[in-house]
Parts: C-alpha cells; structure tokens; sequence
C-alpha cells in the first residue's frame, strides 16, 4: 500500500513562512514526480509545485513562483515545500501526491497515489 504522509500545517500570519513535509516510500520517491496541491474552501483542488525524480527539476503554479520552493530529501525520501511571504488566499488544505508520468504532470489526475492533507491557515 503507498502511504504519503503529510506534516508541518498550521496556524501563521500573513507574510509568515511554513514548510511542509511528505514522507513515502523509497520505491515511490525514487521513481515518480512528487506535486503539491491545494484546495480552499468552496474551491476546486489546485496545482502548486513539483519535483522530477529524474533531475530534481522544479515547477510551479504563476500564483506561487517565487514564493515557494520544494525541495526533497534523498535519504529521508522526504519532499518539503517550503512557503515563503504567505497570503490570506495561500489559506488551504495542502495535500501531496505522487505522479508516474515523465515530464511535469500538473493535472490532478495525473496523480495516482495522495496523501490525507494538512492544513494551512493564514491570518491576517
């Protein structure tokens, strides 16, 4: 069974930062790309961040660039996301997911295995 175990939510005011944490297995970490969504109340699920497993490449959603930055732990087979300068609208519930697709997969059902979520809230 594939388990993605998210940590690290919280409460933080605006212009705070908070890293969140997703632990998996090392057959999962080492072969598929790790995303990050989102998804506020009343709203539809969205894409934040990836990383490649292949070369470690890096994208990101135009509302998070240059605030966000995931990164990963090779020996932990950990993926962080590290939110920096965050905003009332970055407030969510934060989930990982894990995509076997090459390339830069950002649809959700490009993902087939999720973690349970955790939640951010920023205030003002």
């Amino acid at each position: 069974q594939v388990q993605l175990v998210e940590s690290g939510g919280g409460l933080v005011q605006a212009g705070d930062s908070l890293t969140l944490s997703c632990a998996t297995s090392r057959r999962i970490f080492s072969s598929y790309v790790m995303g990050w969504f989102r998804q506020a109340p009343g709203k539809e699920r969205e894409f934040v961040g990836g990383i490649r497993w292949t070369d470690s490449r890096q994208y990101y959603a135009d509302s998070v660039k240059g605030r966000f930055t995931i990164s990963r732990d090779n020996a932990k087979n950990t993926v962080y996301l590290q939110m920096n300068s965050l905003k009332l609208e970055d407030t969510a519930v934060y989930t990982c997911a894990a995509s076997s697709i090459i390339g830069a997969p950002s649809l959700t059902y490009d993902y087939a295995f999720w973690g349970q979520g955790t939640q951010v809230t920023v205030s003002s």
